[in-house]
């Protein structure tokens, strides 16, 4: 296997064995990267220390990402490069230091390799200038573009987003990815601008469900109930916005009891009164939120500012605080609720994003639809993406892999369990 293509825990059994070295897997990433990035765009900067880093690191390093590339979403800090939250106002913005979040990887022994492109404060305003590492005529989904389509493209093993809606897991399904948006509070957002303080989770982007388990090592997710080892029940959730469902939804749903049939029974799940309006909850207080988080820099740098932010902090969503307070109580009955239900399932599987990566218009973005995430955003619940290829398919799919708050090792343990039976490029075609 081509090194830069290895998974972070091939490449780590690979440099034990003495077979490859960090340097080694760095120039390859570098070199895949030089190779497909005018096409992709998936980075803002890059490390130019990080072959020097590499060759510092012994292949026998015991550290659980020695000597791994890793992606930065350019809007988590770096101390040794930018982080222009792909707005004019910071595109010389040199923090200080590193949010937490890449001081962990680093002592971990991650080399970070650059930074990945973001919408503007993965917000809204300005797009990143990413396309889809399948299909550069596709949206690679945002707000977690470059670092979504970095793992999806073969660039590095692992990277880091955000989300606040839908800015990883929806980005995962569109470039193939796998990804954990973890419990909320898990990983700590210091460092990381803040969009919606009730929400706002650091992603993790990788190639293997077994990746994202190391990740949740090293971020020393908490202990969770074991996993189920016999049969499992999955409670099929389409949400009440499959409407919204493109017609390849429909049909991988369709298909989704003989695909699991080997290890699973699928059964409908019945979601908790009301939850219909999880998606509205999720604006009204992401909205309110983000007006105080944007407020400062309309107040002091506004001509520079896109006006979407200039909007939010003036317009609020159209929604006023007594219902921002509100929703906070709705949705905490919510979450109550949701988690009684989620009792009786082994885990819950939803879509991720309503299709395939939606093509561009004009060349322009068209507008992306994250209702199939937001709600579980809301909830605070933790989330994995399982990349689905249809047979034949040049373009993936994703489901949604959900768990109670705190569940997210089991939830992973449950993911690998299913991850193998989702790769159906090889199969007689059945949707």
């Amino acid at each position: 296997m081509t090194a830069h293509y290895m998974t972070a825990s091939e490449a780590r059994r690979a440099m034990a064995a003495g077979s490859l070295t960090p340097l080694d897997l760095t120039r390859a990433c570098l070199g895949r990267i030089a190779e497909d990035d005018a096409r992709t765009r998936a980075w803002i900067c890059m490390n130019g220390a990080a072959e020097t880093q590499a060759e510092a690191i012994a292949s026998s390093d015991p550290r659980p990402l020695a000597g791994i590339p890793v992606a930065i979403k350019d809007m988590i800090d770096t101390g040794d490069m930018p982080t222009t939250h792909n707005s004019p106002l910071y595109g010389g913005h040199r923090p200080a230091a590193d949010a937490p979040c890449v001081e962990v990887l680093r002592a971990a022994g991650a080399i970070v390799l650059g930074k990945a492109d973001t919408f503007e404060f993965a917000a809204g305003g300005r797009h990143a200038a990413t396309l889809n590492p399948h299909d550069p005529t596709r949206t690679p989904g945002g707000s977690s573009s470059g670092s979504a389509a970095a793992v999806g493209g073969g660039h590095v093993p692992l990277a880091l987003g955000t989300q606040t809606g839908g800015s990883t897991i929806r980005p995962a399904a569109y470039c193939g990815a796998g990804a954990l948006k973890p419990s909320w509070g898990l990983i700590s957002t210091e460092g990381v601008k803040r969009y919606a303080v009730s929400f706002d989770t650091v992603g993790l982007f990788s190639r293997s469900v077994e990746d994202l388990a190391l990740l949740a090592d090293v971020y020393a997710l908490p202990e969770a109930p074991a996993a189920t080892e016999g049969r499992l029940k999955i409670g099929v959730c389409r949400t009440p916005y499959f409407d919204q469902a493109l017609p390849e939804t429909v049909a991988l749903f369709d298909a989704l009891e003989d695909m699991l049939s080997p290890v699973a029974d699928l059964v409908p799940f019945d979601l908790p009164a009301g939850f219909d309006e999880a998606d509205e909850l999720h604006r009204c207080v992401m909205h309110c939120e983000g007006a105080s988080a944007f407020l400062n820099l309309v107040r002091t740098r506004p001509t520079l500012l896109h006006d979407d932010f200039h909007h939010r902090v003036e317009l609020r969503g159209g929604y006023t605080q007594r219902q921002h307070y509100e929703a906070y109580d709705s949705l905490a009955l919510m979450r109550i609720e949701m988690e009684r239900r989620m009792a009786g399932v082994d885990v819950v599987l939803a879509p991720s994003a309503p299709g395939y990566a939606p093509k561009l218009e004009n060349g322009l973005r068209p507008k992306e639809n994250p209702v199939f995430n937001a709600c579980w955003t809301a909830l605070q619940l933790p989330v994995v993406n399982l990349p689905v290829w249809a047979p034949g398919a040049e373009l993936p799919l994703g489901i949604s892999l959900i768990a109670p708050r705190a569940h997210d090792r089991r939830l992973l343990a449950l993911a690998g369990r299913l991850d193998g039976l989702l790769d159906q490029r090889q199969a007689v075609a059945n949707f």
